[in-house]
């Protein structure tokens, strides 16, 4: 295959450039796929074999060096009347025609004739580059992306699918591109996507898949409201307020408890921000999801009056069946704690992770 020799070297050379893949990665995939290409060819099996002391009777050369690759069936000179297996053995008089000095035991290599090689190899060359850069890239974008699995990603819309929701965006990370889907159930109820959109969305997992990688993507995650605001507010970024718990309904409202070490710090300000900046930035860019920020605190009671904000709390008693607790607040501010189709306590209850019972003061007594 001398023909093709250079250029293939050259390829590779510049796939490993371009590409990252290391030559010696190639040139084994050359190898494998040379000898399946052979072996294939040959399916009567009369030249291939394992040789007595369990080598492959088919091998390939590639020196890098001179961008040569041969390959050469190895056979073990034996007398002629002790050959068992003519794939593996050869007689001295077979064997002189390549070598003159061989003698009984020596390993002969006979070299496969240059064109019906040329013709397997530059079939199996052409094969591996194409598949190896196809895989190489698919491994790059997979690590990509896996890196950035719980993170926020920018991505543009590229297709909307009227039937069914499904909306096809083009995310990016560092110089990595891919499409994702982002299905009609992980997207914001009410929001109106249009192609050439840019918006934000949080990485769920990333999954390998034969066809390459597949990245799954939510808009509706609360993960995706934590890393917003992470990247919003510098005290949560560096660690000083915590984000210790996140109820969500997507596109209408979330609440988050949040809870900072630091006497001197007001969580609830640093979220919100200089003239409401911070979470005002957020809310936009959820298209007007509503966001209540309250205390997180170690006490079931406050925590629990904190969550069910904006609706005033008089009392809170824990129960011993299960984590469940009884709520009574002001005759006035029974809708407003159980909130709009029951909104407002369902968030509050996964919030703290109790089971909420809200009663007026008039039907408590």
């Amino acid at each position: 295959m001398s023909g093709m020799n250079a250029e293939f070297f050259e390829a590779i050379e510049l796939i490993e450039k371009e590409k990252g893949i290391p030559q010696d990665y190639m040139l084994e995939r050359i190898r494998t796929a040379l000898l399946t290409a052979f072996k294939r060819d040959n399916p009567d099996g009369d030249t291939t074999g394992q040789l007595e002391n369990g080598e492959d009777s088919v091998v390939v050369e590639i020196d890098k060096d001179k961008k040569t690759i041969a390959m050469y069936v190895r056979k073990t000179v034996t007398a002629e009347e002790d050959i068992e297996d003519p794939r593996v053995q050869m007689t001295p008089d077979e064997a002189h025609i390549y070598n003159k000095k061989a003698q009984i035991g020596d390993i002969v290599s006979i070299p496969v004739e240059t064109k019906k090689f040329g013709r397997i190899a530059a079939q199996a060359a052409k094969q591996v580059i194409i598949q190896g850069i196809r895989e190489a890239e698919r491994g790059i974008i997979f690590d990509e992306f896996t890196s950035k699995e719980h993170e926020i990603l920018t991505g543009v819309v590229t297709r909307v699918d009227s039937r069914t929701g499904n909306v096809s965006i083009r995310i990016n990370s560092n110089s990595e591109f891919t499409e994702a889907m982002l299905p009609a159930g992980e997207a914001i109820k009410d929001e109106k996507l249009t192609e050439g959109d840019r918006i934000k969305v949080y990485v769920v997992e990333v999954r390998k898949l034969t066809r390459g990688p597949q990245v799954l993507i939510s808009r509706t995650h609360p993960g995706l409201v934590k890393r917003l605001f992470e990247l919003e507010v510098p005290e949560i970024f560096d660690g000083t307020v915590e984000i210790r718990s996140i109820a969500r309904e997507a596109g209408s409202r979330t609440k988050m408890a949040v809870w900072s070490a630091d006497p001197e710090v007001d969580p609830i300000g640093a979220c919100v921000g200089p003239r409401g900046g911070r979470v005002a930035a957020i809310v936009e860019e959820l298209h007007g999801e509503k966001i209540d920020i309250i205390h997180f605190s170690e006490d079931p009671e406050q925590y629990i009056a904190s969550a069910l904000s904006p609706a005033e709390v008089l009392s809170v008693e824990i129960l011993e069946e299960g984590r469940s607790c009884r709520v009574i607040v002001p005759d006035s501010q029974l809708s407003l704690a159980i909130g709009k189709e029951g909104q407002n306590a369902r968030l509050a209850a996964r919030l703290t992770g109790y089971k909420i019972d809200i009663k007026a003061e008039k039907d408590a007594l």
